[in-house]
């Protein structure tokens, strides 16, 4: 079959990839089965050492990837002589050096060789800002092009450590990020162009999901419980699916890890919705006054009004199946778990991973984690201050900026206009 195949996750059926994000007969997430059933690491930078389980033959020259480490300071500040963490940053104290300071760097790496190695046409990226920068830094990297789209709001997050480039089209949007996506969408309609598929595509869970393998090489096996805040939940799907194939080795654990997702109070959809036992988030109960909530939010980054929580594979599912727990964590907690997390373990936090040091913070209060089990923190995006220590900081400047309505005609004639200044480089 190949290197791998892609699943429906609702009726089985095996589809080969042609940077294919849905089944045509379900609307469930497709996951990649690999020809490879064992867990082993190659010879390669980064996270391209575990290349047998990522959708792409060839690596790109960069050498993205998360570290792990286990935690003195601060697993002995909680009482858990066990805690590991999962650092996607920059630390180059600890050899992490994610200069984006994002683990959505894990997927940006993945997207652009499944991408070019089976369609020749541009991605589109709708984004609240931290995978726009991701996508944009592997564009500059590789020339590989791209058309990233941010809300007006958001475009401070859009910087670089190196040159910017015309391969990546950065559009600023007028409006929130769902009108991003709304804007996105109908360009990914055009001729040439394609929507890069978001929790759909395999290479972004697949991306992501190396933190969990690289921390096996450290853990030893698979943690008993595993620890994110979440927007979309992209993270989470990764880590299960990637826990499954680890399981499914037999050397490095008999029990998927528990997951503890969290998101930021108040706009907390999937909180609401997986507390009141429901597999269906329902606007009007668990989006009250959307706009803002999203405005209030400490971690805005984790703002998705329309997460995959019900879709067969997502969130819901994943929980469920684990045995998981959602928390809900006030913009107070989350500022109080990232002073004690940096004055601890001596690192800057992204406001997510903030959040996700509190929800550790409140399992450990109400018991749920047991002193001598092996936990695993995804400190998911830090190292913001020490990257401008080292690095010269670009800020990327929007080409262009657009309504989520803007006339058909007037985007496409801008981007012929872009991709003609692109192919003259």
């Amino acid at each position: 079959m190949g290197k791998y195949v892609l699943r429906c996750l609702e009726c089985g059926r095996r589809i080969k990839d042609e940077f294919t994000n849905r089944c045509p007969h379900h609307d469930s997430l497709l996951v990649s089965e690999y020809e490879t059933k064992k867990f082993c690491v190659k010879n390669l930078p980064g996270m391209w050492k575990f290349i047998d389980w990522l959708p792409a033959e060839n690596p790109i020259d960069i050498d993205t990837a998360p570290i792990t480490y286990k935690s003195e300071g601060f697993g002995k500040e909680l009482g858990l002589p066990e805690l590991y963490i999962s650092f996607s940053g920059y630390w180059p104290e600890r050899e992490a050096r994610i200069r984006t300071c994002s683990f959505k760097e894990l997927e940006a790496a993945a997207t652009f060789p499944r991408l070019t190695e089976r369609s020749k046409k541009i991605p589109v990226i709708p984004s609240a800002g931290n995978t726009g920068r991701a996508f944009a830094h592997i564009s500059y990297l590789t020339g590989s092009p791209v058309v990233v789209l941010v809300p007006k709001q958001y475009v401070f997050r859009m910087w670089s450590v190196v040159e910017p480039t015309p391969t990546c089209l950065l559009i600023s949007v007028e409006g929130d990020y769902t009108d991003t996506i709304k804007l996105g969408e109908r360009i990914a309609s055009l001729e040439g162009m394609v929507f890069e598929g978001g929790v759909r595509n395999v290479a972004r869970r697949d991306g992501m999901g190396t933190l969990l393998l690289d921390s096996i090489l450290t853990i030893g096996r698979l943690p008993d419980h595993y620890f994110q805040a979440v927007g979309s939940g992209v993270g989470a799907i990764a880590v299960f699916e990637a826990s499954k194939r680890v399981l499914n080795d037999g050397r490095f654990g008999k029990k998927l890890p528990r997951l503890h997702l969290s998101q930021n109070i108040p706009f907390a959809p999937m909180f609401r919705a997986w507390r009141a036992g429901r597999k269906e988030i329902v606007p009007d109960v668990d989006l009250p006054n959307a706009g803002d909530a999203i405005e209030n939010m400490y971690a805005s980054v984790l703002s998705n009004r329309n997460p995959p929580y019900s879709l067969r594979g997502g969130v819901y599912d994943v929980l469920h199946e684990t045995g998981g727990e959602m928390y809900g964590i006030t913009n107070e907690e989350a500022v109080n778990a990232e002073k004690l997390f940096e004055g601890v373990e001596g690192i800057d936090l992204d406001p997510a991973a903030s959040v996700c040091v509190a929800s550790l913070l409140q399992a450990v209060e109400m018991g749920k984690v047991g002193k001598d089990e092996k936990v695993l923190l995804n400190i998911s995006g830090g190292g913001y201050d020490r990257v401008k220590e080292d690095l010269a900081i670009i800020e990327i400047e929007p080409d262009l900026r657009m309504r989520w309505d803007t006339p058909i005609e007037e985007i496409e004639s801008s981007l012929r206009e872009w991709w003609r200044d692109v192919r003259r480089e």
